[in-house]
């Protein structure tokens, strides 16, 4: 990834910024806050997986008569509250700042989670997992764009990208808990563990999470500059932004769709397959891993040869694996295309985050942030419902591989037309980096 030079450089030097410009060099400090948000990350892959993981239990044991097509509906409350957060927040990280939209929608989302323990009947229980996924979906906008602003750009990618393998493996300890403590507990144990976020994560976050925004994040002295714009959609929905803002929130909808969808059904999935319930989350599991596996392998490979074309590799390898799923193969074979499917699904959405945390000015890096996943939060709203409603016609549990592999080949196309693009534009304003 090569980046032109760019007025974000001296961008937090403004006189009376309420902190300091990002630091030369990978401080302790940054690090520490970079621990700390990829700490949260962790509790959003959590929350990806543990409704999956207590999915069968609310259709079989909670008597509130939920059936596979509404039981999708209720997945999906979540990533409909993610959408709203991620719109919303990432425009609030640019304006209002980072480190207190980081630590309210950690807040939001703890509370609401907690409380999803307790809920008397489905209605409920949807409306708190809406109100936690309007937190969990401002996180991530929000803390990428935190710690885009405290690497130094040439460590933006691979920071970004490893930050997100919180995600994964989040879900691995969801699937990893719920083995044994569903059977000895019940299923709201699973929601009770946000009290650890809201018992230790969220008080390092007030200790370490520095602000990098000064007061009037918007103003800009300097009219001709490309950093003088102001935050918000206007800008970003204009050129020389719009082409590929529309390209990488499009590619992230697809690629949300198939990740989250994977999450949510892939232990009922195998379990209508004729697994039990603690082999269908040890699949579960094996998801998880292979994401945590391609959050590394995709860094490294995306500091290398730029995390657009590796994205476009990293969705064709999970089209293919889910593909290879539906032949039915054996059962060490499932495993390995499970894994595969992890590495490339959630690799590939590590990778568009990277790229667009590198592609934006910073005035407009939480915003983009915020659009993209606030777009592509619709892949993940649409998925569990998609899933139910294509076993409830009784199409099989075939049918939901090949959706999602449909889903990641249009992100290798969408991914494909970003890179031609952004080719095309070489010849960007100062302050625009080229992915």
């Amino acid at each position: 990834m090569n980046h032109t030079p760019s007025a974000a450089a001296p961008e937090r030097s403004t006189p009376g910024a309420a902190s300091v410009p990002p630091p030369p060099k990978f401080s302790r400090k940054s690090a520490m806050a970079v621990l700390v948000c990829w700490l949260l990350v962790v509790f959003d892959g959590y929350d990806l997986i543990v409704y999956g993981t207590v999915q069968s239990a609310l259709i079989s044991e909670t008597g509130w008569g939920l059936t596979k097509a509404t039981a999708g509906t209720v997945g999906s409350m979540a990533f409909a509250g993610m959408m709203i957060g991620a719109v919303f927040a990432g425009r609030m990280a640019d304006t209002w700042g980072r480190r207190r939209t980081i630590l309210g929608c950690s807040v939001l989302f703890s509370v609401f989670t907690i409380l999803c323990a307790f809920a008397p009947n489905a209605y409920v229980f949807g409306a708190l997992r809406l109100l936690a996924g309007i937190g969990l979906g401002g996180l991530v906008p929000s803390a990428n764009a935190l710690v885009a602003e405290l690497v130094p750009a040439k460590w933006r990618s691979t920071i970004a990208t490893l930050m997100m393998s919180g995600v994964p493996i989040g879900g691995s300890l969801a699937a990893l808990v719920g083995i044994p403590l569903i059977p000895a507990f019940g299923w709201p144990v699973m929601f009770l563990v946000a009290v650890l976020a809201l018992a230790v994560v969220i008080p390092l976050g007030l200790r370490y999470l520095p602000e990098t925004l000064p007061p009037a994040a918007g103003t800009r002295t300097g009219p001709t500059a490309p950093e003088s714009g102001r935050a918000g959609f206007g800008s970003l929905l204009r050129a020389p932004y719009l082409g590929v803002s529309v390209l990488y929130a499009v590619a992230t909808l697809v690629t949300l769709f198939a990740w989250y969808g994977l999450g949510t059904w892939l232990p009922n999935l195998m379990q209508l397959a004729g697994y039990n319930l603690g082999s269908a989350l040890t699949f579960a599991l094996a998801l998880n891993l292979g994401a945590v596996v391609g959050s590394v392998a995709t860094a490294w490979a995306g500091t290398r040869f730029g995390p657009v074309p590796t994205a476009v590799a990293a969705a064709t390898v999970a089209a293919l694996a889910l593909l290879v799923l539906v032949t039915g193969p054996p059962v060490t074979v499932v495993y390995l295309m499970l894994v595969l499917a992890g590495v490339g699904t959630h690799g590939t959405q590590c990778l568009v985050i990277a790229a667009v945390a590198s592609h934006y000015p910073a005035h407009l890096r939480g915003t983009a942030l915020g659009w993209a996943l606030g777009v592509g939060r619709i892949g993940a709203v649409a998925a569990p419902q998609a899933g139910g409603l294509l076993l409830a016609a009784g199409l099989g549990v075939n049918s939901n591989f090949l959706a999602f592999a449909g889903a990641a080949a249009a992100a290798a196309l969408l991914l494909l037309a970003v890179g031609a693009k952004t080719i095309r534009t070489t010849t960007t304003p100062v302050g625009v980096n080229n992915v």
